[in-house]
């Protein structure tokens, strides 16, 4: 009697900790179906339709911001001690790695044919144009494109800018400043056929630079809103394919975009353009709201030259934060 005593205690740790193991790959299963939730809208994104209420560009708007999900998981995951949760998280990073792993890679050396490029929409009621000005020059780029350019701001941008750029052009409401010659600028029409009023808010001139000409564009897109019916873009969807088709038609083989574009490159929107251009390979250079950056909706891109690295500058007066870029030709 007293072995099978000794020896039911004995066999009581083996027992519990079996319990113990089952129990770990037991608990968090609701947390393993969000890991496996958030993993496939990582990589099945398209799949999400647009038909209700823009629903997946407004997903692909912040799509990167899915990975401060995984995050959160994976703390609930350590509390729960949840071995299924853990193992199923696997899923979403792996996916949220591939797609934008590549933008944290450290930054390339510049190239011996290299512009640096400045993009800002500086905002129709910037109170301090001549300061934003400024904060754009030291950074001495090679271009500067503006939008949301209206009078007298205008006439404060030329004055300020003149010394380091010496050639400039603006068509209605968006400019290009260069340290390089510009011709053949003229108008780019991207207006939606459903604003009725005076709208001009695209340009495409040739930049003469030491190693050839470039196409330069500059674009302020329609902006979209967030509605209770969900995103309102038909505006912007219409000016991007307007857009894509100029650019699809250029005649020069390396063309510079810079613009306010209201869309991320994630969002399936601009596949007019994406499809047919080179996006930024590093850095995130979230630019919108100035106040709290959610998305970068101000673009550099590129064909047949690359945009190696993106990045944000000071902010301005404007509720943008300026980007910059550096492109490499050839």
């Amino acid at each position: 009697m007293v072995e099978q005593v000794r020896a039911d205690r004995g066999a009581t740790p083996t027992v519990k900790g079996e319990a113990r193991a089952r129990s770990v790959w037991a608990r968090g299963r609701v947390l393993a179906v969000l890991a496996v939730l958030t993993a496939g809208l990582l990589a099945f994104r398209r799949a999400v339709p647009n038909s209700v209420g823009g629903l997946g560009s407004l997903l692909e708007a912040f799509l990167p911001w899915l990975g401060l999900v995984v995050v959160v998981l994976f703390g609930l995951a350590l509390l729960r001690r949840s071995a299924v949760a853990q193992a199923a998280l696997l899923l979403p990073v792996a996916a949220w790695t591939y797609l934008f792993g590549g933008l944290l890679l450290p930054v390339a050396e510049p190239g011996a044919y290299d512009l640096l490029v400045v993009q800002h929409n500086v905002s129709d009621e910037n109170t301090d144009p001549a300061g934003t000005a400024r904060a754009l020059a030291d950074a001495e780029p090679d271009l500067i494109a503006l939008e949301e350019l209206v009078r007298p701001a205008l006439a404060v941008y030329e004055e300020t800018l003149a010394p380091d750029y010496p050639y400039h052009t603006v068509h209605g409401t968006v400019g290009l400043w260069s340290k390089h010659p510009l011709t053949g600028t003229r108008l780019l029409d991207i207006k939606p056929q459903g604003i009725a009023e005076a709208w001009s808010r695209g340009l495409r001139t040739v930049v003469h630079t030491p190693h050839g000409e470039i196409a330069a564009y500059v674009a302020h897109l329609p902006s979209v809103r967030v509605r209770a019916s969900g995103l309102a873009s038909s505006w912007r969807d219409e000016s991007v394919g307007l857009l894509g088709k100029a650019v699809a038609a250029e005649e020069l083989r390396t063309v510079i975009l810079l613009g306010d574009l209201n869309s991320t490159v994630d969002d399936r929107a601009l596949a007019p353009l994406t499809s047919r251009m080179n996006v930024a390979e590093r850095g995130f250079a979230f630019s919108f709201p100035a106040a709290f950056p959610l998305a970068r909706i101000d673009q550099v891109m590129a064909r047949s030259a690359t945009v190696g690295h993106i990045r944000t500058l000071p902010a301005t007066g404007s509720d943008h934060l300026p980007v910059a870029a550096r492109i490499t030709l050839g």
